[in-house]
């Protein structure tokens, strides 16, 4: 969709398979099985006719967002340098600001995708890979360091695939509808690589369109009768603020099923009142599907039930601050949290104390630590950081775990997220989570907008006389 309101164009299963051998059979010219391609195309179809050429091909893809013009194009030469990219895919009309950014990187192959001859697909040949091969290298979006490109083989694709096809209950009469960026895990995996996977229609449209106008999302699903449609919690919230009681009456939401939410802490608050909000749009609070996962475990690690409302816990707030969790149903001095779903059996998750690197008890708080088929091979070329990220080791466990950074805990088999371990603000020996203190200032005054604060610590050091 060009803007979230009015289609484009579209592309059938067959139409995106011949695009991909024609794209393919370009890259087999080169010989080079194995090397890494940097994708650079705005949201669309011309993207997703690359990631599978490079598929296709052997290549393993290198997905990216192309800054616009006068942006700062130092992400991208990170990524480039550190994945040894040689080869970029992109557009004829990005290909001369790519180029002279690019121009001191390891790049000798510029091809652009969207001017190519459809009986190339005629010369393609099946490539020599397996399910350990790798497919692509998906880099992790944070600001506070290097970029890392987590290496994701076509194994962990088709494991994580299923088991989202399983959890969400999708089917041929299933029908996406997705905003999400495509160079991110939620929007390629949940939202591209799916409805391929499950052989079911998907409409997409730009992250831009939605946060220009975020009724957009709801006026697609609408159309299009979605089932299967998702964002983090921001998206819900920004839903609420920016749309009227008057557009929501004319909206259809009655076919969505699976709201998923995940990616940031999922508000209770929010998915309360989204549901007060859309109930007159037929939304249903069943609907909404918590879940938690990240890049380095491909994306889905738990969910909940479909068709079940979310569960909420209430725990006190002083013992969170000591990493305990005591169910208080009293509602003062609390904090609700949204269980991110069941953990299944395909996959183990451990909650472990990160600095002794013992198990926890149930309701007690530690570092979320998973394994399983869908958990990522590493790191591209940082070998030290690898080790210290995949191959964590719990005694009497003959396998090695994922360290994911997140803090949780476990109850009657249920995953809560209560954040991340780099975030959290120590005060006197006690654990703050800043989206709590953020939380609280936002409902301080009518004033303050949801989700605009931000709270952080600094440290202040005193300098004696």
């Amino acid at each position: 969709m060009t803007d979230g309101e009015t289609t484009k164009t579209f592309l059938s299963y067959g139409e995106l398979d011949q695009q991909a051998r024609s794209i393919a059979s370009l890259l087999q010219r080169l010989n080079l099985l194995g090397d890494r391609a940097l994708l650079l195309y705005p949201p669309g179809l011309e993207y997703i006719a690359a990631f599978f050429g490079c598929l296709y091909a052997g290549i393993i893809a290198v997905p990216a967002y192309p800054p616009r013009r006068n942006q700062s194009f130092t992400r991208i030469e990170a990524i480039a340098l550190n994945a040894q990219a040689n080869i970029v895919l992109t557009t004829q009309a990005l290909l001369p600001d790519i180029q002279s950014c690019l121009s001191g990187s390891l790049i000798n192959h510029w091809i652009t995708t969207d001017a190519l001859e459809s009986d190339l697909a005629t010369t393609w040949h099946s490539p020599s890979i397996s399910g350990e091969t790798l497919a692509f290298l998906q880099y992790t979006s944070g600001s506070t360091g290097q970029p890392k490109g987590v290496k994701i083989s076509h194994a962990n694709l088709l494991h994580n695939s299923a088991l989202i096809h399983q959890k969400f209950e999708h089917s041929s009469a299933s029908k996406g509808i997705i905003w999400l960026p495509p160079y991110h895990d939620m929007g390629l995996i949940g939202g591209i690589l799916q409805p391929l996977y499950g052989g079911f229609p998907v409409t997409l449209m730009s992250p831009i369109a939605f946060l220009q106008k975020p009724i957009r999302w709801l006026q697609a699903i609408s159309q299009y009768q979605g089932t299967t449609s998702g964002a983090p919690n921001f998206a819900y919230e920004m839903c609420i603020q920016k749309t009227t009681p008057e557009q929501r009456l004319q909206l259809d939401l009655s076919h969505w099923d699976v709201a998923f939410t995940g990616a940031e802490p999922v508000r209770a608050d929010t998915l309360s009142r989204f549901a007060e909000a859309f109930t007159p749009s037929g939304f249903r609070p069943e609907a909404f599907y918590p879940c938690y996962g990240l890049a380095e475990a491909t994306l889905w690690v738990t969910g909940a039930t479909k068709a079940i409302a979310p569960r909420v816990l209430a725990v006190n707030r002083e013992a969170l601050q000591r990493n305990q969790v005591a169910i208080d149903s009293s509602g003062e001095g609390t904090q609700n949290f949204v269980s991110s779903g069941w953990v299944i059996e395909d996959q183990q998750v451990a909650i472990v104390n990160p600095e002794t690197l013992i198990p926890c008890e149930d309701n007690q708080v530690g570092e979320v630590w998973v394994a399983g088929q869908s958990v990522a091979h590493g790191y591209w070329n940082i070998e030290e950081v690898t080790g210290q990220t995949f191959h964590a080791k719990l005694k009497g466990q003959p396998f090695s775990f994922l360290r994911t950074g997140d803090l949780g805990f476990l109850n009657q088999g249920e995953l809560f997220i209560t954040g991340r371990s780099k975030d959290i603000i120590i005060i006197r020996g006690r654990n703050y989570y800043p989206q709590d203190i953020e939380q609280t200032v936002e409902q301080s005054h009518a004033a303050l907008a949801h989700g605009l604060g931000a709270a952080f610590s600094i440290e202040k050091i005193t300098q004696r006389n």
